[in-house]
């Protein structure tokens, strides 16, 4: 069996380098990299249907949790989120759509993340209550959307207030009151906004860390040590891109001041896309709150900001 095993592991090695031959390990050494087997590429998360509420099981999660009278709620990392009558994060998914509306989550998703039922919902104060409306899922059902987008709860979330559900797969978001995703970057955060017309990755120049690349809104751009780019591997998934969400893909002609050799786009896992430099995987950190925020570097001893070229900004 061990030689079986061995074997196993050598052809998908061959497979991994036939596919990304583009990236080496050049900055392995200083970056703690490692080459590892395809097989070691983080699986995409599942999230449990733990139940809605404490102590609830799986039943406990469907329609039967009535919407009420929404509310809005002032999330710190998020800005305006909306709530259902009795606090919970509502959440849309990337997956459906709003033009038409239509849920694309059933079965054991639904489980993960219950939808909220159409009747009963009366709008937050301060809302839109024309952008409320309903669709009829599969079964039957008619679900809650706002501005079309199916409207959902997060089964691990347990108590009023928490975002838990906030990114996860790249493709679960909280709602805002007006539909469109309750990201930081459309909360706007205190203290200053991003230059108008700024490429989608460019470079800052701070006191402490030098030249570092930062995004479209100015955001610092940070690599995580565990990843590594032969091959390319990001193994930050589940809880953690809630923290720490991926830099999408930009096209190398919305960039400014970065080295574009082996930059990259990595298929993750999960279904989502990120963007790499250097074939390092790049995040932003949901804790900076405006730009020029420096508050990930040196998180954990595994996070650190980026310095055009690609490589870790250690020193400060």
């Amino acid at each position: 069996m061990s030689k079986m095993r061995g074997t196993s592991l050598a052809a998908v090695a061959i497979a991994v380098v036939l596919t990304a031959t583009a990236c080496g390990t050049k900055d392995g050494a200083g970056d703690g990299a490692k080459a590892v087997g395809a097989g070691a590429a983080a699986p995409a998360e599942a999230p449990a249907a733990d139940g809605y509420g404490a102590g609830s099981g799986d039943a406990g999660a469907g329609a039967a949790k009535a919407g009420g009278e929404l509310k809005i709620a002032q999330n710190e990392t998020l800005g305006q989120v909306l709530t259902d009558g009795a606090g919970f994060t509502l959440y849309r998914f990337d997956k459906d759509t709003a033009k038409p509306p239509k849920s694309n989550c059933d079965g054991d998703c639904a489980k993960a993340w219950p939808p909220v039922p159409a009747g009963d919902v009366q709008a937050a104060a301060g809302m839109d209550a024309a952008l409320l409306g309903e669709v009829v899922r599969t079964d039957g059902s008619k679900q809650l959307t706002v501005a079309g987008w199916p409207a959902y709860r997060f089964a691990k979330d347990i108590a009023p207030g928490e975002t838990k559900g906030q990114g996860v797969g790249g493709t679960w978001f909280a709602l805002a009151p007006d539909g469109k995703k309750a990201e930081k970057a459309a909360a706007g955060g205190a203290g200053g906004e991003a230059p108008a017309g700024q490429p989608g990755l460019s470079v800052r120049k701070d006191p402490k860390l030098g030249e570092h690349v930062v995004d479209k809104n100015g955001m610092t751009v940070y690599r995580f040590k565990p990843d590594t780019a032969w091959p390319m591997v990001s193994k930050c998934v589940g809880d953690c891109l809630v923290k720490w969400p991926v830099v999408e893909p930009v096209d190398k002609a919305n960039t400014k001041g970065i080295t574009q050799k082996n930059y990259l786009v990595l298929d993750r896992p999960d279904g989502k896309k990120q963007q790499t430099i250097d074939c390092w995987p790049v995040y932003t950190f949901a804790n900076d709150k405006k730009p020029g925020d420096i508050n990930g570097q040196g998180v954990g001893g595994t996070w650190y900001a980026v310095s055009p070229d690609g490589k870790l900004i250690t020193a400060q």
